[in-house]
């Protein structure tokens, strides 16, 4: 457990946690419309099929139930549909067995991977593509990642009654600098981001801190959200994709006061998991 996580002592009775990328800041779409689909075709050589790639990703990635997904598993599902339908994808077997066996899906586990299969092709383009992205992600406009509306009020309207924790999947350089240039900071309690663990066991180890599971929320916008939150008994709040800004308006105006008031159990917590599911399967 880092420092952070250690040290951090509950204040308030109810706690709110609050994902980043694609729910708290819009930084999803323009990651995967201008660095994620565009380097994939660059890497591969995909311009003849591009806009019907690129739509594809964007599903894939964005609007369906898979939102959110590890860049190597989303490579990889959108690989396979290139390699039936448009073109061949060399050694593509090869990377398929590495997301579906390694224990870390992450650029340095693909190092290793490659060191002992030096003169795979696909495995040798999936880290130069994860790189390039990278590249890209650094190079994005300070002035195009920014909240969601009604974000800034909503976290500090529930910050009044309740402790506000980021746990998110994200680069926590990342998040400290999107979140710090937006000056969301001061209504966050704790940072919990990628180097410290899964978003499900951030919330195990926050629960150790005294919480009812019952005064616990968890705000995200993919299903690894929810299935966090499921895995811990603690209460989901969707923010739902292209309806960001009503789903904040939503979450001041009812979700929370519902937590507070210890009404969200039961058929508005079904109603909002539905209508979240309903969401991303009609994207």
């Amino acid at each position: 457990m880092t420092n952070e996580l250690q040290s951090f002592t509950k204040i308030k009775d109810f706690l709110v946690c609050v994902d980043s990328d694609g729910c708290a800041i819009d930084s999803m779409n323009i990651k995967h419309f201008n660095c994620f689909g565009p380097r994939m075709v660059d890497e591969w050589n995909l311009e003849n099929w591009q806009d019907e790639i690129l739509k594809r990703w964007n599903v894939i990635n964005l609007f369906s139930m898979t939102r959110g997904i590890n860049r190597f598993k989303g490579l990889i599902m959108a690989l396979k549909e290139i390699n039936k339908k448009y073109t061949k994808i060399e050694d593509i077997t090869s990377l398929d067995e590495w997301v579906s066996t390694t224990k870390e899906l992450s650029n340095n586990s693909l190092i290793n991977a490659i060191e002992n299969n030096p003169n795979n092709i696909c495995l040798k383009k999936a880290l130069s593509w994860s790189n390039l992205v990278n590249e890209s992600i650094k190079k994005l406009p300070e002035e195009d990642v920014v909240p969601y509306e009604m974000v800034k009020e909503a976290l500090e309207f529930a910050h009044e009654r309740a402790d506000i924790v980021i746990v998110s999947s994200a680069n926590i350089g990342a998040i400290m600098d999107e979140w710090s240039r937006h000056n969301l900071l001061p209504h966050v309690d704790l940072v919990l981001a990628q180097n410290h663990g899964t978003k499900a066991y951030c919330i195990s180890e926050l629960l150790k801190k005294g919480y009812d599971k019952k005064n616990v929320l968890m705000c995200g916008d993919a299903p690894g959200d929810l299935d966090a939150a499921k895995v811990n008994g603690v209460f989901y709040y969707p923010i739902k994709v292209n309806l960001e800004k009503e789903s904040w308006i939503e979450f001041i105006e009812c979700g929370f006061d519902k937590l507070i008031n210890h009404s969200y159990e039961g058929s508005y917590q079904e109603e909002k998991i539905n209508d979240f599911i309903k969401n991303l399967s009609n994207n």
